[in-house]
Parts: structure tokens; sequence; C-alpha cells
């Protein structure tokens, strides 16, 4: 009897030793680096960096790759050298269904970063925008009254940070409802709007997701069966 005790008491330590391993303990948080040949978490209730990140590369390329600066339309520089388009990104627009919380700086940055990378483009420091923008008193999207797109380049052309164009983003969503199941599609739109002329120039790019209360949803509703044809 003693022994088949011991025997419950040592499978029963090691049940709840296992349970606590799988589960973790409450109070405790773990974290590892992610190396950058793996491929990013896919979040289990909203977009991240596996949504946001291919949406900005993709349209920020269609876009700087429809307004390509040719030589012919390129300004010159004081030094006779071709300068690059001046961009003024003014913001993100977040008209989705989820929060984007830490991430709508980032997006702000990463789309920043990218202008900046191409040859004939050139992003306008933030903390100028920002700064023009306190100074005028303007919301972002009373800058495209022209007599208010005047007065905002104007301060920035004072500051020494010419514009040739105003960038906008805009991150919506729409979501398609399937029993238990549900597909989000994210639409990250970019406009770019020319200071001088006031046309504009829009690209956009788009990712779905899927998302399923168990891991048999995706089979479910993703399958060679409910494809279209």
């Amino acid at each position: 009897m003693t022994t088949m005790r011991q025997n419950k008491t040592r499978l029963s330590l090691a049940l709840t030793c296992l349970a606590v391993t799988m589960t973790g303990c409450r109070g405790y948080q773990y974290g590892h680096l992610v190396k950058n040949d793996q491929p990013d978490m896919v979040g289990s209730h909203a977009a991240g960096s596996e949504v946001y990140r291919p949406l900005i590369e993709e349209s920020v390329a269609r876009l700087l790759g429809a307004c390509e600066v040719s030589t012919a339309s390129a300004s010159i520089g004081p030094d006779g050298l071709l300068r690059p388009r001046r961009v003024c990104f003014v913001g993100v627009e977040n008209k989705s269904s989820e929060e984007l919380g830490d991430f709508k700086d980032q997006i702000y940055q990463l789309i920043d970063t990218q202008i900046n990378r191409a040859g004939s483009f050139e992003a306008i420091s933030r903390r100028m925008v920002d700064a023009a923008l306190r100074e005028t008193r303007l919301r972002p999207d009373a800058l495209l009254v022209p007599d208010n797109m005047q007065l905002f380049t104007s301060v920035l052309q004072r500051d020494g940070q010419p514009v040739d164009y105003l960038l906008y983003a805009t991150l919506t969503s729409g979501t398609t409802e399937r029993n238990s199941s549900s597909q989000r599609d994210y639409l990250l739109t970019l406009e770019l709007v020319d200071t001088r002329s006031g046309a504009y120039t829009k690209e956009q790019a788009t990712i779905r997701k899927g998302y399923h209360r168990s891991p048999l949803g995706k089979l479910a509703n993703y399958n060679i069966f409910n494809s279209k044809h």
C-alpha cells in the first residue's frame, strides 16, 4: 500500500510539474531573441509585425516607383546638381477596427526610413514637421486647404526645409465572419500630394489574415474544397 501511495504521489507531482512547465507560473514571463531569418510571430487576436511590415514595404515601393523623379522634372540645387524631392510625412491615420498601440509610431518610422533610402526622395524630419504643425496650429487633415498648405510649407521653408510633397498614410480594415472564424483584410493606403499643383498619387497594399478559435478553423475555411474557380 505504501508503495502504491508513493507511486501516486510521484505521478501527481510529475503531472503538476508538466502542467506548470506547459502553462508557465503565474507572475513569471519568459523571453527569447528572434533571429533575423526567423518569421515574425503571427498575432492570435490582432495584426502585428507580420501584417504591417509587408504592407509598408509593398505600398511605399509602389508609391515611390509611380512617382520616380526623372531628370527632366527634378529640381536643381544651388550646387547645380539634382536634389531629391522633399517629402513631408504628415502622419498615420488609423481607420481600422483595431487599436494600433505602439505600432503607430513604428509604422511612421518604417515608412519614413524607407523613403529616405530611395535615392530620389528625402523625408523631412518628424520633429520639424511637428514643430510646424504646432506653430501654425493646423491639423494634418487641414493642410489640404490651399491657404493652410501654403502657410504650413512656408514655415518649413523658412526653417530650411522646402517641401515638394505631403504624404498621408491611412490604415483600414474589413472583416468577414463565418461561424467561429473570421477573415480581416488590412489595407494600407499612401497618398502623395504635390504642394505646387495639388495633384496626388495614391498607392495601396493589402494583406488578408484569418482568425480562428481552434486550429481546425484554418482547415475548415481555407482548403482546396473551399477555393473559388
